[in-house]
């Protein structure tokens, strides 16, 4: 309805839009507009009145806008007729010839608005109506653990349908206030023996897993999908093959799976698709975490998910800035992040395991720097290590956790430090001795250097079929005394 078509109206026409408006906001659990004379009102207010009762009506559903396809392109298209009313972020539906398609506002011109697709196939024609149908919301409910949903939250699993929780929630939210958060929580054992030692994690923590392809990052990430201490846990497979999603969920999660929701977009599906897919499913972690439940949610990979933001953000309009990285796709990657972490009172918390994919081996190229500075922790593999034979193939030197230094007890940390320094010396005397430089009793700190570090190594190798070691530093204290 436009301004004009305001004008126009009769006073019956106006007075079936104001019982419409009331009967929206009465569905909506708000007080309705006191009741006007219509009779005795001036023409300019009777313009303002309309006003209001159509944006009143339009957010109750009553009213949904539409305008027309002016431009079509591979991936997008422009619409005309809705620029002063649609808003960033707002899906559309798109009348394609019998059939729907549907798409996100990108960028709102004066005259246009720019349309990007969550399925690159379309086939409609210039004129089609688009339809605005709002911010996008799903309804999550506890029956949903054990369920395979796609970016949208619609199961693709056979099972049925989903059961639509009470209340909508927006996938795109903003982050709890930084004060409100309570502290991290305690130590989360993982059962893998070089992260509970080296990078431990605390309930609420967020970490990085930053590996190369071909390296094990999908097997470590189904070796944490197992940990235990978790009500809930949400993963995203993000651009991951479409072949590696069943494997992933009947190898690696396994009976973990009745307490999991699992959300896929797989390489082969739209850059939409696949931003949206890690939002969904923090808006599903965020649902359990407010129902009191300790959430262990799972992203593979936060690469293909800027990826996808920048994919976006180029067809926006926007223009690369950072090694073809729009300034919008580091803000995208840290308002995600944020969203998890520690609860606000009563909340549970949502610790977060972040797969970063890193281009060529190249740790300082922009995605992987931005993350290290929002995670509070990473852990590296490394190809070198992977290549010995040594899973997981941590590297034990550049690995971190922020939190580490409250979990460690005083005795642990000194074990650990000079863990470290043993390991860099070691790792440094290799040329050395593979020329056969080194000679045993001539510098004792490095022939106990030599003794141990293997040792430490060879305990280190765990499968996904291991045992899940529960006292990390028991174990150590075992291993290194082993003749």
């Amino acid at each position: 309805m436009t301004p004009g078509a305001m004008r126009s109206g009769t006073l019956a026409e106006f007075r079936e839009l104001d019982a419409l408006s009331t009967a929206a906001m009465r569905a909506r659990g708000q007080s309705t507009v006191a009741d006007t004379d219509t009779e005795n009102l001036t023409g300019a207010e009777r313009l303002d009145r309309l006003a209001t009762i159509f944006q009143s009506a339009r957010q109750g559903g009553c009213i949904r806008t539409s305008g027309k396809i002016c431009s079509i392109e591979a991936s997008q298209v422009f619409a005309t007729g809705l620029s002063s009313i649609a808003q960033l972020g707002d899906h559309v539906e798109i009348d394609c010839r019998n059939r729907v398609s549907f798409g996100e506002i990108v960028s709102i011109q004066p005259e246009r608005v720019t349309i990007k697709l969550f399925c690159d196939e379309l086939r409609c024609k210039i004129g089609a109506r688009v339809t605005v149908c709002g911010q996008h919301l799903i309804h999550p409910d506890h029956s949903w653990k054990g369920r395979i949903v796609d970016a949208f939250a619609n199961p693709i699993d056979d099972l049925g349908t989903l059961k639509k929780g009470g209340h909508g929630l927006p996938v795109k939210s903003a982050s709890p206030p930084a004060l409100s958060r309570n502290r991290v929580g305690e130590m989360v054992t993982t059962g893998i023996l070089a992260i509970d030692l080296f990078t431990p994690v605390c309930a609420g923590q967020r970490m990085g897993l930053f590996a190369g392809s071909g390296v094990g990052k999908s097997t470590l990430m189904s070796m944490l999908s197992q940990t235990e201490g978790f009500d809930t846990i949400v993963v995203a497979l993000v651009g991951e093959r479409g072949r590696e999603v069943r494997e992933f969920i009947e190898d690696a999660l396994g009976d973990n799976l009745q307490r999991t929701v699992v959300v896929v977009a797989t390489s082969d599906e739209s850059a939409l698709r696949r931003r949206l897919a890690p939002r969904t499913a923090m808006a599903i972690a965020e649902y359990f975490s407010s129902a009191q439940q300790n959430v262990l949610l799972i992203v593979d990979s936060i690469t293909r998910y800027a990826h996808a933001c920048r994919d976006v953000a180029l067809s926006a309009g926007e223009l690369p800035v950072s090694r073809g990285y729009p300034p919008s796709t580091f803000a995208e990657i840290a308002q995600l992040l944020e969203r998890a972490g520690p609860g606000t009172g009563e909340d549970g918390s949502i610790t977060g395991i972040f797969s970063v994919l890193v281009d060529g081996d190249n740790t300082e190229e922009p995605v992987s720097d931005t993350l290290r500075g929002i995670l509070d922790g990473h852990v590296v593999l490394d190809r070198k290590v992977a290549q010995e034979g040594r899973y997981p193939a941590i590297d034990l030197l550049t690995s971190i956790s922020r939190l580490a230094d409250t979990l460690w007890s005083a005795e642990e940390r000194k074990l650990i430090v000079k863990l470290r320094s043993m390991i860099e010396r070691y790792e440094d005397s290799r040329d050395i001795r593979s020329i056969g430089g080194y000679k045993p009793g001539t510098d004792p700190e490095l022939d106990e250097c030599v003794a141990l570090v293997p040792k430490l190594y060879n305990g280190l190798i765990q499968h996904p079929q291991s045992a899940k070691i529960q006292d990390a530093f028991a174990h150590l204290s075992n291993l290194l005394i082993e003749e």
